[in-house]
C-alpha cells in the first residue's frame, strides 16, 4: 500500500527536478546559440560546456523518470506529456550540438588539417575536459543526493510529527471513551436511585391513603355511635 507521504514526496521531487531541468535547458540553449559565433579553442570550450549541460539534462531526466512513478495515476497523464516534451527538447539539443561539433574547420581553426591524428596538446586538452566533465557530473550528483536526503529527512520529520499527533489523538479518544463509560455508570446509578425514590413515594402514597381511609371510617363510626 502506497504511503501518502511517499506520494507527496515524489510529486515534490519531480517538480524540483523539472524546475532545475528548465534552468539547465535555458543555459544549454544559450550555449548552443553562442557556438556558431566561435572558432578554435573558444568553440571547443563552448562545446564542452554544452556537452556537460546535456549530460546534466540527461541525469535530471533519469531522476524525473523514476520520480514520476510515485505520482498519483490521475495526474500521471499530464506529467507524462510534460516529460515527453522535455525529452524531445533534449533530443533536439543533441542533434544541434552534433551538427555544430561536426564542423571541424571551425572547431580547430587554423590548426585544422585532413590528418585524423590529433596533436598531443589536443589529446591533453581533451583529457582535461573529460576529467572536468566527470568532476562536474560527480558534483552535480552529490548535490542532488544531498537535496534528496534533505527532503527525505524533512519528510521523515513530518511523518514522525504526524504519528505523534495521531498517538495523542488516540490517547484523547481512549480517555473520552473511559469518561463516557464512567458517565454511563453514573447515569445507571442515578436511574436506579430515581426508581427507588419513585417506589418509596408510591408506597408512602398508599400508606397515606390507607391512614386517611381508616380515619374517615373511625370518624363515621363515632358519628354513627353518637346519634344512635
Amino acid at each position: 500500500m502506497a504511503n501518502p507521504l511517499d506520494t507527496d514526496a515524489g510529486s515534490e521531487l519531480f517538480s524540483s527536478y523539472e524546475a532545475e531541468f528548465k534552468l539547465v535547458q535555458a543555459d544549454l540553449a544559450q550555449k548552443l546559440d553562442q557556438i556558431p559565433e566561435l572558432n578554435g579553442e573558444p568553440r571547443k570550450a563552448a562545446i564542452s560546456q554544452a556537452e556537460r549541460a546535456l549530460e546534466e539534462a540527461d541525469e535530471l531526466l533519469g531522476q524525473m523518470r523514476l520520480e514520476k512513478q510515485n505520482i498519483p495515476s490521475s495526474q500521471r497523464p499530464k506529467v507524462n506529456s510534460r516529460f515527453r516534451g522535455l525529452e524531445s527538447s533534449v533530443e533536439a539539443s543533441k542533434r544541434k550540438l552534433a551538427s555544430l561539433s561536426s564542423d571541424r574547420a571551425a572547431l580547430f581553426g587554423a590548426r585544422y588539417t585532413d590528418n585524423p591524428d590529433a596533436t598531443p596538446s589536443d589529446l591533453q586538452l581533451e583529457q582535461r575536459q573529460q576529467l572536468l566533465r566527470g568532476t562536474d557530473r560527480l558534483d552535480r550528483s552529490t548535490q542532488r543526493l544531498r537535496s534528496s536526503q534533505a527532503l527525505a529527512n524533512e519528510t521523515e520529520a513530518v511523518g514522525a510529527g504526524t504519528l505523534a499527533d495521531l498517538h495523542q489523538q488516540r490517547e484523547r479518544i481512549a480517555h473520552t471513551g473511559q469518561v463516557l463509560y464512567e458517565s454511563e455508570g453514573y447515569v445507571d446509578r442515578s436511574v436506579k436511585t430515581l426508581r427507588g425514590m419513585a417506589r418509596r413515594m408510591a408506597t408512602n402514597r398508599v400508606i397515606t391513603i390507607a391512614i386517611i381511609t381508616v380515619l374517615v371510617i373511625l370518624i363515621l363510626a363515632v358519628i354513627y355511635a353518637k346519634f344512635k
